[in-house]
């Protein structure tokens, strides 16, 4: 009969480190991401490069992002999640929601879009300029323009649906307000171009959409 040993003692599995430890990676893996194409341009960025960056294998971007086309998609969901812990999307989810009063909503909405525009708008310039030559960004923009414009079809509805609406005016209508004002393509023109701030910009969409729909 053997001596008896004592138990072996497992090292308890630590999900939520590892968790932690894999939403770093991929931060890192954005920001390097973010930092090349906007410096270097989507043709002439690699992904060795951003591998090289964040500290990271090109295996890693590959089994997380997929390659280029899903670093500049992450890249315009980083953009439009905003500032802060809860994404603009679902502040403005809320605001509709808790708040009676269709001008402030608008205003909010007008703050949301200075919020992430600016963001998006870096982001949108780049898929622009690699979608002339590149299918699978091309493929890419015209996904992201539909999403949008399916949120905006979303937001259009409730504004509707609650009576905020001008009579007269239709969900096409509403549409196309909120899609044109909420535009990063807008953003370029006036915070970029004309060098407005985001306090400004803010104000003007606010106010054009309050004339255009209540």
């Amino acid at each position: 009969m053997g001596v008896a040993r004592p138990p072996v003692k497992r090292r308890a599995y630590n999900a939520g480190g590892r968790r932690a430890a894999a939403a770093e990676r991929q931060a890192a893996v954005i920001a390097a991401a973010e930092r090349r194409f906007l410096s270097e341009g989507y043709g002439a960025t690699t992904i060795a490069a951003v591998a090289a960056d964040a500290d990271v294998s090109v295996d890693t971007i590959y089994k997380s992002f997929g390659g280029k086309p899903g670093l500049v998609r992450a890249l315009w969901q980083k953009a439009l999640e905003g500032v802060g812990p809860v994404a603009a999307e679902r502040r403005s989810d809320r605001l509709q929601k808790e708040e009676p009063n269709p001008r402030k909503i608008i205003q909010g909405w007008g703050t949301f879009t200075a919020e992430v525009a600016p963001r998006a708008a870096r982001i949108l310039m780049l898929i622009h300029a690699a979608a002339a030559t590149d299918p699978e960004i091309r493929a890419l923009q015209e996904e992201l323009d539909a999403a949008r414009l399916r949120r905006m079809t979303t937001n259009a509805r409730r504004l509707r649906a609650r009576g905020h609406v001008r009579a007269g005016i239709t969900l096409a209508q509403v549409t196309d307000v909120l899609w044109t004002y909420s535009s990063p393509e807008l953003c370029e023109l006036l915070v970029f171009r004309r060098g407005w701030s985001p306090q400004r910009y803010a104000r003007f969409i606010a106010e054009a959409m309050i004339a255009a729909l209540l």
